[in-house]
This record gives C-alpha cells, structure tokens and sequence, in this order.
C-alpha cells in the first residue's frame, strides 16, 4: 500500500524529497563535525604522527630528520631488552588481570551478600583506584624496604626470613603485579556489584525452585552466567591497564635488577626520554598499541561466544 501511494504522489514532489534529504544530510554532517574534529586532533592525528616518526632517525632536541622506513623496527626487534621488556609485560599482565578480576568479583559478591556497612567497604576498597599510583608507589617502597620495611618487620617478628622484595630478579615482577592486582580490583569491584544489582531475583528464586539451594549452585547457574557482559568487559579493561603499566616500575624499580622488570612502556620512556631516541620510542609505542589492540580483539572474540545476554 505504502508503494503505491508512493507511485501515486506526483513526480514534482520527489526531487523536493531529495532535495530535503540533502539539506537533512548537510545539517548531521555539520552537528557531527566538530566531534570529527575533535577525535581527528586528540586521537588519530597523535597515532598517525607516532606511526611517521616511528619511520625516522628524529632525536629530541634535533634540527632535522630523515626517513628511515623501517630501520627502527629492525633494530628493535633484535634488540634481547625489548623482547625482555615485552615478556615481562606479558607476565606482569597474566598474573595482575586474572587476579584483579577475581579479587574483584569476590569482594563484590561479598559485600552483595551482607546487609550492612556496604557503602562503607565499596568506599574502602575503591581508595585504591582514586589515589596517585605514584604516591602510593613511594609509600609501598617504603613498606616494601629491605631493612627496615613493614612487611620484613613483620616477617622477622613471625619467625619468617625477609625478603628484598624490589632487589632480587625472581621476586620484583611478582611484588609489581601484587601493588597492580592492589591498585586496580577496586575498579573491578565496582563494575562487578553494578552488575550483581542488575540480575533480577526472579532468576534466583526460579533456580531455588528447580533445587538450586545452594549459594553455589546459584553462583554457578544464575550469577555467572548473568555477569557474562560485565566479565567481558572487566577482562578487557583490566588488560589493557595491566599493559599501561609505567608508574610503579618507574619510581620503584627504574626496570632494576638486570631489566627483570623492564616493561613496554618504561622501555618507550627510556629510549624517548633518557637516550633521546625519540624514533625508536615511537616505533615501540607502534608495537605496543598493534599489540594491545590484537590482543583485546583476540579476547573480545574469545570471550564473546561464552558471554549470555539478558
């Protein structure tokens, strides 16, 4: 019906009809250009520059360059301190992500469960997220002293031998990705008790009714699957933050000892930085976003099909 009144309308009407759909065009296209805009300065125009230097012998401080093509990456892909940089990323990021998000889910499913006092814990547990990483990374130096650290104190008062927890190569990566899992589970709590309020109770009070009696068993086959979405995306958050990692590894350790913990990041900053080889810094920042984006498309993929959606 709707085709012939089309048909039926007279042929003056259509090009009024395209001419109103251009000026309704022309006008989205201007609403939306100063965000165009805005996202072309602040996001793609930095990568595309970090993309070109990455192809140049540029210094920092130099009068000119010259392109190189991709000497930069041929240096640094034979170069033992990045492929130890990034193994120790990916450590660093495989015990801090599954940690946080675990760390996170059992507070949130804690303080879900007790009636009282939950806005005091959710304010507790998130003072992590909103302080100065690198403040705090000072007083978790201080506590972390070989000699007189509050953690040997109290390991020497248990009959326990110290540790020095930032000096020796097997222990520094491990002791950074516990100030990480620290640092970031409260941010997961968050997202996760947002989601625990979302699950209506009519799932819990049906799998009650089909023998689900246990918290357990409601665990397993409502809440679980319920936090599918909010999973996904904690996953993906965490790590990406994970291999953001820059502050505590800068003012705790300076990638010490013997680049044990040299990550991807404070690599970048050392080469653009200390040695000026702001080129070179450039093609490790490619590297290092080629890489988190495949890796957050690879767990989006992966994830996904076990995610369930209300």
């Amino acid at each position: 019906m709707a085709e012939i009144a089309l048909a039926a309308l007279p042929a003056t009407k259509a090009p009024a009809r395209r001419a109103g759909r251009r000026r309704l065009g022309r006008t989205g296209f201007l609403l939306t250009l100063p965000a165009l805009l805005l996202m072309l300065a602040l996001l793609i125009g930095p990568v595309l520059a970090v993309i070109i230097m990455s192809l140049t012998d540029y210094q920092l401080g130099a009068a000119e360059f010259a392109f190189i093509g991709l000497r930069n990456y041929a240096e640094l892909f034979a170069d033992k301190v990045f492929w130890k940089s990034l193994g120790n990323t990916l450590a660093y990021a495989a015990i801090v992500v599954p940690g946080s998000v675990a760390l996170g889910l059992g507070i949130a499913l804690l303080i879900q469960a007790g009636p009282g006092l939950r806005a005091f814990y959710r304010a507790v547990f998130f003072v992590p997220v909103m302080a100065t990483l690198i403040a705090m990374a000072i007083s978790w130096e201080f506590m972390l002293h070989a000699q007189f650290g509050l953690i040997n104190l109290t390991l020497k008062a248990l009959g326990l031998t110290p540790r020095a927890w930032l000096a020796e190569p097997d222990l520094v990566l491990p002791t950074l990705a516990v100030i990480g899992i620290w640092q970031l589970f409260g941010f997961n709590m968050v997202l996760f008790l947002a989601g625990l309020v979302s699950i209506p109770r009519t799932l819990y009070d049906a799998a009650a009714m089909d023998g689900a009696r246990s918290a357990l068993a409601r665990f397993r086959l409502v809440t679980w699957p319920m936090l599918g979405p909010v999973t996904m995306f904690v996953v993906i958050i965490s790590a990406i933050r994970s291999f953001q990692v820059f502050d505590t590894v800068h003012v705790l350790t300076k990638g010490g000892p013997s680049k044990s913990s040299e990550v991807l990041l404070y690599s970048m900053y050392s080469e653009g930085f200390e040695f000026f080889r702001s080129g070179l810094a450039a093609a490790i920042a490619v590297v290092f976003l080629g890489f988190v984006l495949v890796l957050t498309l690879v767990k989006a993929r992966v994830i996904e099909k076990k995610v369930h959606y209300s």
